[in-house]
Order: C-alpha cells, then structure tokens, then sequence
C-alpha cells in the first residue's frame, strides 16, 4: 500500500548527516529522569537538502533508540526534511507527511506537495517529511535479496506452491541473516515512537499529520499511543485497523470483484469504441477469455510477453474505468494478431522488480523493511503452510481477480513472532478520514472501519472517485481537509461529494 511518489536524490545533505546506520550503546548516555531526554532534547543541523532542490528546503537527522525497551542502547538516525510554513503570523505548527507503504521514503515529500497544498496550509505550517525506519535515508535494512526474491505476487498454482514456500521461507531466512538487531524492531509501534521524538526535537507540543495509505494506519496507532500530542490529523485512503495485515491483502482482493463488475457495465456501453462486448456479461467473458488464453501463451506487448496472471496482477486498474477498458482493448489486439501493441503491462519478473535506488540506500530496501513491517506488526500470519494452500484455493474462487495472489504464502509465515502485540486502534481522538469509492488498495469498506475505530473522526467518502489517493489533488473532499487544517472544525457529520461526471478523478 504504497505512495508512488519517489523522493528526489538528497545526497548532499544527507551524506553527512546519515552516515552511520546503527551506533554503539555509549553513544547515547541515559538521563535518570526520562530515558528518552538525550534524544528529545538535541538540536537537529539543518541544512539545505541538495542543490538542486529549493533552497529553502532543509534536511537533518534524528537520533531514536533502536530498541524503545533499551534506550541506552543502539541507536538509529532518522532523515527528517522541512519546509518552513511562509506565513510567521500565521504559524500553527508542524505537518507531518508520511506517502504510505511500508517501505516507502518520505523524505522529499514536502517539496512533491507544495505544488498542489492550498497557500492557506502551506502559511500555516512547517512541512515535514522523514524517511520511516530502516527506509531509504534512515538507517537502511538490506536482506541481500536477489530479483527473483524480490517479487512480491505470487499467484496460486499447485504445481508451483512448494517454489513459493521455498521462497517465502529463503526470504525469511535472508531477513534474519543480513537485517541485523534492526529488523526485529522496524515496527509501526517503533515508527510511531519516532514520529514522537522528531516532534519534540521540533520543539512541538503536538504534531498536526497527512498519511496516506499505510499511513493512515501509522497515524492512528500514533494517536492511539500519544493522544494528547495528536492534533489535526488527515488520514488519506484509509487502512482497516482490525485486518492487520493479511486481512488487509484479502480485503483488496474483496473489493476488486465489485470494481470490475462496474468496469464491465461501463465498458459494455462503449462497445463501438473499444469492442470488448456489448453486455456486461460478454466484456467479463471477453476479459476471462484473455486470461486463459495469456496462460496458454503470452500475449505479446511492447514491454514483452504477458501472462494471465500479469494481467490478474495488474488487477487496480479495473478501478479507472476508462483506462481499463483502453489497456484490456490493447492487450485483446495483440492476443488477435499476435503482434505486440503498447500496454504498459508490469511483468511479474525480476524485469518488474525495482533496479534504482537512492545512493547509499541497499537495491531491496524497499521489500526488506515492508516485509520487516508487515510481520512483525501482526500476530495473525498463519505458521502452517498448508493454511496458505487452502486459503488461496478458497479465495482464487471467490475472488477470481486477486484472491489467490492475496491469500497465498508469504514470508510472514516463516518470520519471528512480533514482540509487541498488536495495536489496537480505539479512541477518541478528532481525525478527517478522506476515501474514494472506488479505491483499489484501500477500499471503501477500510475507510468505514478506520472510521468506526476512531470514534471522534468523521469521513468524506468521493461518490465515484477513482484511484488511491484523494488530497490535494483537485477532488471534491479537498475543501473540508482545508477547513480542518486550517481551522480545526471537522464537518458535522459525515459527507459524500460526487466525483466530476465520466472516469472520475483519482491521484494514482
């Protein structure tokens, strides 16, 4: 569940101020008061984060306790980034930005959404970005995985499944071997934990917060944990708190069903353009039909050849209608003539793994702390590998699109239990939860249960919205996430605005 929006390169900066990963116990002496004090403490060095970013964009570096248990201990740095709110008079506090994940860094985020804030947000607070934990700039794990280890979707396949429980158990393994003392501890609990100390070294008595995605599960375990320091929060497509985190992969695969009975319909009434069928039943066969007959023999594109389970892989972008109905009509060409068209079509190889990352950061950062993540953070993965084998098979035919990609073995089955138990998120605490309808990694039904977690927030669901990702990006929900940020007051009650007419507008 992560932002596609990728940092730009800080290495000026950072390569000064990031250098170390983890630093010996006497670094940090412990004060007999509160333990946490020669952290909360210090002054971070601003500096400008890289000269080819605006000047006035500033980056330093956050000491936190790798273990909160042990805060003598080792130490981790985290990458905070800033850009100072342009209004003095006007100055509330800070806006911390998380893009979502886990795994994703944060650090240029206050430059990626200067553009499109609201000046009234921008003169009201300092933006502020970080890289989570063990992610890009902010002490970095490696497993030392290679391509192949590296890809994600596995979809269910008898004759494959014992490859895939070799694989998840290799990635597990590696995790163990190569992540350190670090990978027991890269926890939403701890990344909440951290989230608290940069807000004290900003010297800030509460923090105001925009996550989106993963994020949004970040921000409400934080104000489960330090209600009193939680201000404005906006929580951006939501997470479902109560399906951490299997839950959560099954529940995309709940919701793509209905999202491609809807593409369906839409698409039917549109058969002079894109010829796939002129019912709703026959644009489902037509897409079946390709599924099969991409197993069969790959369909060849200009990106390479496509499997039916590329295509189920590729199951979101059934959620934007049009461009659906554009990418299904292209495949469709190239499966009849056998001549490859462009179809913008990930492989699920390592073709489709990522090769770049930011200097000093390890080419598996991204898997190796979302995997650290997401096993850790959940007592619910299931030990037994058989439990997988069924679960897939149950929800490949319940949900044929994704079910079995999202119930099938992971690495999770084979990592160590957590050492914290899972949060649960159950208070009060005054939030806005923003959610599109048609939301392909967080689905509306994620929004609702966030919503009913955190008791004094109220939602504004996008009758129609399309994508991940609602503010600022010129939805109909971005005036009230302005009023809160720049006033305070939720809206009264819960509210539904209607998506421009047509493929309705979403981020990504």
């Amino acid at each position: 569940m992560r932002s596609t929006r990728i940092p730009s390169l800080l290495a000026v900066a950072l390569a000064a101020t990031c250098v170390s990963t983890l630093t010996p116990a006497n670094a940090v002496p412990l004060a007999h008061t509160d333990p946490l004090r020669p952290y909360t403490q210090r002054t971070p060095a601003w500096q400008r984060c890289d000269a080819s970013s605006p000047a006035g964009f500033e980056c330093a570096t956050v000491k936190v306790p790798l273990d909160y248990g042990d805060p003598g201990g080792a130490t981790m740095d985290i990458a905070v980034s800033r850009l100072r709110a342009s209004g003095a008079e006007e100055r509330r506090g800070v806006l911390l930005l998380n893009p979502g994940g886990p795994g994703a860094p944060g650090l240029s985020l206050p430059v990626d959404l200067a553009t499109d804030l609201p000046d009234q947000v921008k003169r009201r607070y300092d933006l502020v970005g970080f890289d989570p934990r063990g992610v890009g700039r902010s002490s970095p794990v490696s497993c030392g995985l290679t391509a192949d280890e590296r890809v994600t979707d596995h979809p269910y396949r008898a004759a494959t499944f014992e490859k895939d429980v070799t694989w998840a158990r290799t990635v597990a393994k590696k995790c163990r071997a190569h992540g350190g003392a670090a990978a027991a501890h890269l926890t939403t609990r701890d990344t909440a934990r951290d989230m608290d100390v940069v807000r004290a070294v900003l010297g800030e008595k509460k923090i105001s917060y925009l996550g989106y995605s993963y994020g949004t599960y970040l921000g409400a375990v934080y104000a489960q944990m330090f209600p009193r320091r939680t201000d404005r929060f906006v929580l951006d497509s939501a997470a479902d708190p109560t399906r951490v985190w299997r839950g959560m992969f099954q529940g995309m695969a709940e919701g793509a069903e209905p999202a491609f009975a809807r593409w369906s319909q839409w698409t039917a009434r549109r058969d002079s353009t894109y010829h796939l069928g002129t019912t709703a039943a026959a644009v489902r066969e037509t897409f079946r039909d390709l599924v099969a007959e991409a197993d069969r023999a790959p369909v060849a594109t200009d990106g390479g050849p496509v499997t039916g389970d590329d295509i189920r892989a590729q199951h979101s972008r059934l959620f934007h209608v049009q461009k659906a109905a554009e990418w299904v009509a292209a495949l469709k060409r190239s499966a009849d003539d056998r001549k490859p068209e462009p179809d913008g079509t990930p492989r699920r190889g390592p073709a489709a793994a990522p090769t770049e990352s930011a200097p000093g950061v390890p080419a598996d950062n991204a898997e190796a702390s979302a995997w650290a993540v997401l096993c850790s953070d959940s007592h619910t993965w299931p030990r037994d590998p058989e439990r997988y084998r069924r679960d897939a098979v149950r929800d490949k035919a319940r949900y044929p699109l994704y079910g079995d990609f999202a119930s099938t073995i992971t690495p999770c089955a084979f990592w160590k239990p957590a050492a914290e138990p899972t949060t649960t998120v159950n208070n009060e605490v005054g939030a806005l939860i923003l959610q599109n309808q048609w939301d392909p990694q967080t689905p509306l039904a994620a929004g609702w249960a966030m919503h009913w977690a955190l008791r004094g927030s109220r939602m504004v669901t996008v009758a129609g919205g399309e994508g991940h990702g609602v503010y600022p990006f010129g939805s109909c929900a971005d005036e009230s996430a302005t009023r809160y940020l720049t006033t305070g007051r939720l809206p009264a009650e819960d509210l539904t605005c209607r998506a421009p007419a047509g493929p309705a507008a979403g981020h990504r």
